[in-house]
């Protein structure tokens, strides 16, 4: 803009002299801020007097018509969507960079609300920080400020007022709009700015999720990677850069969206490992809705913090699921295990991550050695502790598929018998092993609160110091915990066992679609096994999964097969 110089009539400069108006050139920065509230607002009302394009046209009006001096604009600094409590406000940073480079003397806003919404930062602003700087400070609404013109106007009671209003103002603001928040949070309404990986947000209600048709194949095809071709995590990362498929954030800002996140200056477009992982254990990927997970200070702090698990907003079924539950599982199973792979290869070894040393406990590391591949344990291999356990990936292999295929067997003979129980009108579901020891907790319960009742009697008669009674309290307190546990988990298995058993439940559906297995393969190992303890010798033993269902169904079919015999 060109020089202006002006010298409006009613203007009351007296107090000013004739060289200082005449020498001070004012280098303007024009400052426009528009709320998310703002925003929402003239989404529904015609009056928008309050936008961005309304801001500049009053502004710019005034400075035709009011302002006192010559004076050039800089420029327009311009805040779209953001409250003036955010302290990241990037055209207001990047103003305050030109003050202190010397390129602006002089800041203009259509009100103080504008600039500040933050009491303190308006009192250092108007009171610190532009006079050290010697910047001129203009809020052409009420209440009216020049700090060149009517320096006075910051000191009278009018402007700190006026600014506490505007803070308590913007605190009610956060507190309402953390409210409807969190009632949406609540009823599973989705409320976040960009969809996760995979979803969109439906076009008839933003609030609920749905299916991405571009995105839905791609995150199938990592499920077949991981667990049907062994891959490893870096070598689906490498596969999918290979192909061309841009990982979520470039995917998100190739929607045309305005999608930011703490490491986009470091975001290379690229996938890595530890981004399949989260993408793929979302528990949206469920159909469940979890949010609240992070929350930020308060309305004058926007730094984000964790908050506990117990506090998310949990709500299930909310939406079309990406995988089943069973596949979920199978998924989580798989990724928590450690799956170390050579540089050279982007699939995982048969048995990666599933072999432990049974003594150590730690993982085995495999070593081509000849013609044979062996397993020893790694702490014996890098640190001489422990022994070698060292046992041949053939000869483990074979004897795995054998003890699952004897797994089978008694599976197929169990649903068998549980079949001709069922058909048995008498069919016994009580177990008396389960009674016995929820009787025999319950009164161990029982007993130690009788102990830790009579402790503040014993402390307050003498007979035990301070010490001891805390100690004590102590003791006896997490004893009640664990036995309430106890009680809690027996109450549970007594609750299943009165069901009774399903032959078509899910330990039958896992192990007998192996009925006629010949070859092991990675997919069966994750679905039927949690650990395989290498033990000295060339020994080994298998922790299979759904061990808590196998004992139920054991314990069924010996109850019933001790009834026929009575009978």
């Amino acid at each position: 803009m060109a020089r202006i110089k002006k010298q409006p009539t009613g203007t009351n400069m007296a107090h000013i002299s004739k060289a200082a108006k005449a020498q001070i050139l004012w280098r303007i920065a024009v400052y426009i801020r528009l709320s998310k509230e703002d925003k929402n607002k003239e989404s529904g009302r015609s009056d928008d007097s309050d936008s961005v394009v309304n801001q500049q046209k009053i502004l710019t009006e005034y400075l035709e018509k009011f302002f006192v001096g010559e004076y050039v604009v800089v420029d327009f600094y311009i805040d779209d969507g953001l409250t003036g409590t955010d302290d990241t406000r990037k055209d207001f940073l990047r103003m305050l960079t030109d003050i202190e480079d010397g390129k602006v003397n002089c800041v203009i806003c259509k009100t103080l609300s504008r600039a500040f919404r933050n009491y303190s930062d308006q009192g250092y602003y108007l009171e610190e920080y532009f006079p050290q700087m010697n910047v001129r400070f203009i809020s052409t609404g009420d209440p009216k400020v020049d700090t060149y013109t009517n320096p006075e106007a910051i000191t009278s009671l009018e402007v700190p007022i006026n600014g506490l209003m505007n803070d308590r103002f913007a605190a009610k603001t956060s507190s309402d709009v953390r409210r409807t928040f969190d009632t949406k949070r609540r009823n599973g309404e989705f409320i976040g700015a960009f969809p996760p990986y995979g979803y969109l947000k439906d076009p008839e209600d933003k609030n609920h999720l749905i299916l991405d048709p571009d995105i839905m194949p791609i995150k199938r095809d990592i499920y077949s990677w991981l667990v049907h071709d062994g891959m490893s995590m870096s070598g689906i990362a490498k596969k999918l850069n290979e192909l061309g498929i841009p990982n979520p954030s470039t995917y998100k800002r190739s929607k045309g969206w305005n999608y930011q996140n703490p490491h986009g200056m470091t975001n290379d477009g690229l996938w890595v490992g530890c981004t399949i992982r989260r993408i793929m254990l979302e528990p949206v990927n469920l159909g469940h809705m979890v949010q609240g997970r992070q929350r930020v200070v308060s309305y004058k702090v926007h730094d984000m913090v964790k908050v506990p698990e117990e506090d998310w907003f949990i709500c299930e079924n909310t939406h079309e699921p990406t995988f089943t539950q069973e596949q979920y599982d199978t998924l989580a199973r798989l990724l928590q295990r450690d799956t170390r792979t050579p540089n050279d290869s982007r699939t995982v070894h048969l048995f990666g991550g599933f072999l432990k040393c049974r003594d150590c406990g730690k993982a085995m590391r495999r070593k081509p050695s000849q013609n044979n591949v062996y397993y020893v344990c790694r702490t014996y291999n890098e640190k001489g502790r422990c022994t070698r356990h060292s046992i041949r990936e053939d000869e483990l292999t074979s004897a795995v598929l054998a003890a699952v295929q004897a797994q089978v067997s008694l599976l197929e003979s169990l649903r068998e018998i549980i079949d001709q129980i069922n058909l048995s009108p008498t069919a016994n579901t009580q177990s008396q092993r389960i009674a016995k020891l929820l009787k025999e907790k319950s009164r161990e319960l029982e007993k130690v609160k009788q102990l830790s009742d009579g402790l503040y009697v014993d402390w307050k008669s003498g007979d035990i110091t301070r010490e001891d009674y805390q100690r004590m309290k102590a003791r006896f307190e997490a004893q009640k915990e664990q036995l309430g546990t106890a009680i809690v988990n027996l109450e549970e298995e007594q609750r299943l066992m009165g069901q009774g058993v399903d032959s078509g439940c899910e330990i039958f559906e896992a192990f007998l679609k192996y009925k006629n297995v010949r070859q092991i393969d990675r997919t069966m190992l994750i679905e039927l096994i949690d650990t395989v303890h290498v033990h000295e010798g060339r020994e080994f033993t298998i922790d299979f999964l759904f061990t808590d269902e196998l004992e139920r169904i054991l314990e069924f079919v010996e109850i019933n097969s001790q009834g026929e015999m009575a009978a």
